[in-house]
């Protein structure tokens, strides 16, 4: 069995660099091992920052030492288990519930959300018996990367609910006086959910946390830390990355290189017993097999900064910049999206805030719908639930959703409404009403993958209804696209379990879970009519002016695109306005420029561009300042002197 190293860390940290770099590094150290790279992010990376055409089948890279590389496509790992295990499933299932299996059929085929750590964990286990010495993961950002790690346990309590639906029959047959061995299947799942769970633990997986010196970055690591060591697991090993280490005269680079050393403090204090590597900042985006190599070396041999890495900016003149003005909310929902770590969070706070500024009346609640949310960070406050004001303003309000507590909510109301509408009635035989009751009880035990993207859209309708302005501050690239797929899904889902539903409506349960689903599917039906209603809702996309932000937006545009959703803003975030005479960031702003440069020429119209700002956009005071600049990109330098 293979040796599983995962690098987890906040969105924008570099884990896709620095777990490139490590099995690159580690490939051309022992020849003889066999590596595999994966990345398990629904919105990948690797295959650009390798400079490599990858799919979900492992690609030998033209390297020093033996190592291949895979993005995993999740739909094709759930339809590959289902193509094997349908059966069996829905006999159990079938078995456990009032319904058929023809019935159950169908809502096997609907694809809902939650699916990206499923198709990791069926990779992980297809890998076990693999002739790979080592794999190593570049996982989603921290929230779902912790739901990875909870999957086995989700999984176990599934199969806690397939031995209820198995046991019916065997319970009936006692007590009619025969007999029923247990299910194979049962114990085949029970195995591979062992093994998967054993790879996953301590001693078997390493974990590796990838933060840079930001405290945004290190707050959010501190938080992630107890919800691994519950899985059994710590961080063995920290990257500590885009460390400044020689300032200069510089304001920013010094003001990184005091950040840097008070981020080896907080390391210490919360990571005692990790071993701490450090990844120096080049200036310059690391990209290709080589340029990674050799980052390797410098990070995991402590061999010095590789003069390797700095490759020359591509040409490209930078367009001047016209100040202007943060926009107000121009519709009641705007969504906030991007790759993580590029700033989504704080340009929802400065959206919401700058709002309530100019339009003293309104009320604006900004909410976050990330696994690992930042809102408390950036309004330096405690941020609950439910929506509460912030910053000393009672028309400001601020929420981090809390999808488990949700969900276990609605169980438990569910539960109660269950045990009353199953007491009494007649179906003539009592005990197999028991098995019913039970069945349905220990489906509720269950946190279904995606309850955070199912739950999230119920929240924004609420919220929508309450009136005023709604900001979103989005998941990761990823899994904000699954959440805005999740309306479509759930009314497919919805429409297939009321037609289920229909042929039981003489039970009153079935009758109540009717009147329940089609409440939903209405509400479903508002909210995904108004997230295509540019009227109604726009989208606002955060970026960087580098290479792998601009790959990413650019695969986002093309999605956003199919799924019809109004795009109304471009947010540029941390342009390098001046570069101040500092080696490291004029090499910076020339990479800058380019992407700059593509996306004038792609978005201009609708393009906003916000400075590398000096200071933590954390409280009333920063978020003031940050929002009084702000730029729109107008005629290329060169193009303007030439118009003279």
């Amino acid at each position: 069995m293979p040796r599983f190293t995962f690098f987890v860390g906040k969105g924008g940290v570099g884990k896709t660099t620095v777990s490139s770099a490590y099995a690159l590094h580690r490939a051309a150290r022992e020849r003889r091992a066999r590596l595999l790279l994966i990345s398990t992010d629904p919105a990948h990376s690797l295959a650009d920052i390798l400079q490599r055409k990858l799919f979900d089948a492992a690609k030998r890279l033209q390297v020093t030492g033996n190592l291949w590389a895979r993005q995993i496509d999740a739909q094709r790992q759930i339809d590959r288990f289902l193509y094997g295990e349908r059966e069996d499933i829905l006999a159990l299932l079938n078995k456990g519930s009032l319904f058929t299996s023809d019935e159950l059929a169908p809502l096997l085929d609907t694809s809902l959300p939650g699916m990206a750590e499923v198709a990791a964990l069926l990779a992980i286990h297809e890998l076990l018996d693999s002739n790979y010495d080592e794999v190593v993961v570049d996982t989603a950002p921290m929230g779902h990367a912790i739901q990875l790690f909870q999957m086995p346990a989700h999984f176990a309590r599934f199969l806690d609910v397939l031995e209820t639906a198995a046991s019916r029959d065997v319970v009936l047959a006692r007590h009619f006086g025969g007999h029923i061995d247990r299910e194979p299947a049962l114990d085949r799942w029970a195995r591979m959910v062992a093994q998967v769970e054993g790879a996953l633990m301590a001693g078997a997986a390493k974990l590796v946390l990838v933060t840079t010196p930001e405290p945004l970055s290190l707050n959010q690591a501190a938080r992630a830390a107890p919800s691994f060591e519950s899985s059994g697991n710590r961080f063995a090993q920290i990257v500590l990355n885009r460390v400044v280490r020689d300032a200069g005269k510089c304001p920013r680079c010094q003001k990184r290189k005091k950040q840097s050393a008070e981020a080896r403090r907080v390391l210490r204090k919360y990571f005692p017993r990790a071993q701490v590597f450090t990844g120096y900042d080049p200036g310059v985006p690391i990209l290709g097999t080589e340029a990674l190599r050799a980052f390797g070396g410098h990070v995991f041999a402590c061999k010095g900064p590789p003069r390797s890495v700095l490759k020359k900016a591509p040409e490209a003149v930078p367009p001047e910049l016209e100040r202007t003005n943060w926009p107000r909310l121009e519709t009641p929902l705007t969504l906030t999206i991007g790759k993580g770590g590029v700033g989504k969070t704080t340009v929802s706070a400065a959206l919401a805030y700058r709002h309530r500024k100019l339009m003293k009346s309104d009320k604006v609640t900004i909410c976050s719908i990330d696994p690992a949310p930042s809102l408390d960070d950036v309004f330096a406050t405690r941020v609950a639930d439910v929506p509460r004001p912030v910053l000393g303003d009672s028309k400001l309000l601020a929420a981090e959703f809390d999808a488990m507590a949700q969900f276990q909510e609605w169980s438990s109301q569910l539960r109660a409404r269950l045990a009353e509408a199953m007491t009494g009635q007649d179906r003539g035989v009592h005990l197999d009403l028991s098995l019913d009751r039970k069945f349905l009880l220990a489906l509720l035990d269950i946190v279904p993958p995606g309850v955070d993207e199912i739950f999230a859209i119920f929240r924004v309708v609420d919220l929508l209804r309450g009136g005023g302005r709604v900001v979103i501050d989005m998941a990761p690239t990823g899994h904000a696209l699954e959440v805005l797929r999740t309306p479509e899904r759930l009314l497919a889902w919805s429409r297939v379990l009321l037609k289920t539903l229909a042929a039981h409506r003489t039970l009153a349960i079935a009758q109540d879970a009717a009147v329940e689903i089609a409440s939903l599917s209405q509400s479903v039906r508002e909210l995904k009519s108004l997230l295509r209603d540019a009227r109604r809702c726009r989208l606002a996309v955060v970026t960087l002016p580098e290479p792998l932000p601009d790959y990413e937006t650019r695969r986002l545009m093309g999605a956003l695109r199919e799924l019809q959703a109004p795009v109304g803003a471009l947010f540029v975030n941390r342009v390098l306005v001046d570069a101040g005479g500092c080696k490291r960031c004029e090499l910076a702003a020339q990479w800058q420029a380019a992407s700059l440069l593509k996306l004038r020429r792609e978005h201009r119209s609708r393009t906003f561009i916000a400075p590398d700002f000096e200071m933590e956009i954390t409280g009333a005071k920063a978020l003031g300042q940050f929002t009084r600049q702000l730029w729109r990109p107008g005629e290329a330098r060169r193009d303007r002197r030439s118009h003279a």
